[in-house]
């Protein structure tokens, strides 16, 4: 996005950047004029026009430092990166290849400061100041509107990107052990007496909002009633032996320190694990959640940082094949249409893909599922008694 899309915000930095140099121009022009009162009235004609001319020369090179520290480029800039824990390896492909770009076209080098974490706990960060963040890449749109309702983030942070701000998407899968002893094959199998689930925590995990939302609709966007989907809940938590922190941590307890007997996870962190851990048996459910996730530029951090014209760039790249290739590499369901077509037969097809507009929109989602004494902290009573 150029200047010329900001003209206030534009126009006021110009206005700022002028007045400075006008009062460090007048600060040296009020020393020298003292000195040249001084000497004029020694000096004869020939030299008081020397005079003249060497303090029209200073006042010149004064202006032009001003307009040429306005119009250089500094030679690097820090851009700041908040995501959820599991894009890190893709962050990791694509940030490279944008820096490459940008040195290139702009002659100038972004250090990328990255932060990855529980999303629900990342926007938590994000609005205390404690990660003064340029771009969120977070697990779910509800934890962008949280960073907006406190006032970082414009209300039209969706429209102002492709696909409705959603950059990179996935499904749920459900992980079992070897030979899967428990007979896991569908979302019902996990409420079965004897299981036991490692799921993430949704106070502080996109994955866990996921998982629970996925575990609602397997109910009731298949015919189920709302007090079948409540009981069905209050028994897969009742069965969960860990809730973790976020979806990283949830997938090193199942693969590297083998607790649980099944976990659920996004697919792309499911097949990333299998090539770092033991390859185990996993099903992506054919009822299944479109997990999309979101990207935005945190407005209120980039005014201050001067840092909008790289943030909103560096977003607008992963949009680009080049950026969704690197995501589809990793499993990652990509958005770019051209990409999707190129990866469409490596995944396995969903027959009923819901999304979280069918079960009533984030609004209605925070209310009814996660406020304080709502759904999941009702579920979570039942499953302890």
């Amino acid at each position: 996005m150029n200047n010329s899309q900001h003209p206030a915000q534009w126009g006021i930095f110009q206005i700022e950047h002028i007045h400075t140099c006008i009062k460090k121009t007048a600060q040296v022009m009020q020393v020298l004029y003292q000195k040249m009162v001084r000497i004029w009235v020694k000096q004869h004609s020939v030299k008081r026009f020397a005079y003249l001319f060497f303090l029209g020369t200073i006042l010149s090179v004064a202006i032009a430092a001003c307009s040429g520290s306005y119009s250089a480029a500094e030679p690097e800039i820090k851009l700041r990166l908040v995501s959820f824990s599991v894009t890190k390896a893709a962050h990791d492909q694509i940030i490279p290849k944008f820096v490459e770009k940008w040195q290139k076209e702009h002659n100038q080098k972004v250090i990328f400061e990255q932060n990855y974490g529980g999303s629900v706990a990342q926007a938590a960060d994000v609005i205390a100041g404690k990660q003064e963040a340029d771009i969120v890449h977070l697990a779910l749109p509800l934890d962008v509107n949280r960073i907006q309702q406190a006032g970082l983030i414009k209300s039209s942070w969706q429209i102002r990107t492709p696909r409705n701000g959603i950059v990179s998407r996935s499904v749920a899968a459900i992980v079992t052990r070897e030979g899967n002893p428990k007979g896991i094959k569908t979302w019902a199998d996990l409420a079965k007496d004897g299981v036991k689930l490692i799921a993430a925590n949704p106070k502080t995990s996109g994955i866990g909002i996921w998982e629970l939302l996925a575990f609602w609709g397997s109910v009731t966007q298949t015919g189920g009633d709302e007090a079948t989907a409540f009981n069905y809940l209050t028994k897969v938590y009742k069965n969960t032996a860990v809730l973790t922190k976020d979806a990283r941590e949830a997938s090193d307890l199942f693969f590297q320190k083998a607790q649980g007997d099944v976990l659920i996870n996004y697919e792309n962190e499911v097949i990333l694990a299998e090539k770092t851990a033991s390859k185990l048996p996993y099903v992506v459910p054919d009822v299944n959640i479109s997990i999309d996730n979101p990207v935005a530029v945190v407005d209120k951090n980039v005014d201050q940082h001067g840092t909008r014209k790289v943030a909103e760039a560096f977003v607008d790249f992963l949009y680009s094949s080049e950026a969704q290739r690197e995501f589809a590499k990793l499993q990652y369901r990509p958005v770019n249409p051209t990409v999707t077509q190129e990866v469409v037969s490596q995944y396995p097809p969903i027959k009923t893909l819901f999304t979280a507009q069918d079960l009533g929109g984030w609004d209605m989602i925070q209310k009814r599922f996660f406020e304080t004494g709502a759904i999941f902290d009702k579920v979570q009573a039942n499953s302890k008694a």
